[in-house]
């Protein structure tokens, strides 16, 4: 198996999603257990890093490759499109290269669902008036 095939399966699973299938792990799935989650993406990490290393923020090793990057108008909308279709948020956070929290915070900015509950009382930048029931 080729260095790019096992790295793609493993971040599918650590983002929590059956490489084999697409279909999204239930919680109580040993994939979706903090510490497995943490082991493979520093296993994601280990194998990146034997591979053309590139500049991260500091603190952000185990961070999707879009974490921290602003997000754009087509992304928002491929975002809401992908959601309303009724794709699950982990299914999103690996598409987006972004974490879930990213995905629920994006989500709830757009208005799709109620904010992430350590979020709640956050005053974001723009429409924070009403958010849609949970999908």
């Amino acid at each position: 198996m080729e260095k790019a095939a096992a790295l793609n399966i493993i971040q599918q699973l650590a983002n929590g999603i059956d490489p084999h299938s697409g279909e999204v792990f239930h919680a109580d799935s040993p994939y979706q257990h903090p510490d497995t989650v943490r082991a493979l993406f520093t296993a994601v990490q280990a194998l990146n890093s034997q591979s053309a290393p590139r500049q991260r923020a500091a603190g952000a090793e185990n961070a999707p490759q879009n974490a921290g990057k602003p997000w754009s108008g087509a992304e928002d909308e491929a975002l809401a499109g992908a959601f309303d279709a009724g794709k699950q948020i982990p299914e999103l956070a690996a598409q987006h290269q972004r974490s879930r929290f990213a995905i629920e915070a994006r989500l709830a900015k757009l208005g799709k669902i109620e904010p992430p509950a350590n979020m709640r009382g956050y005053k974001a930048a723009s429409n924070t008036a009403a958010y849609a029931a949970p999908h």
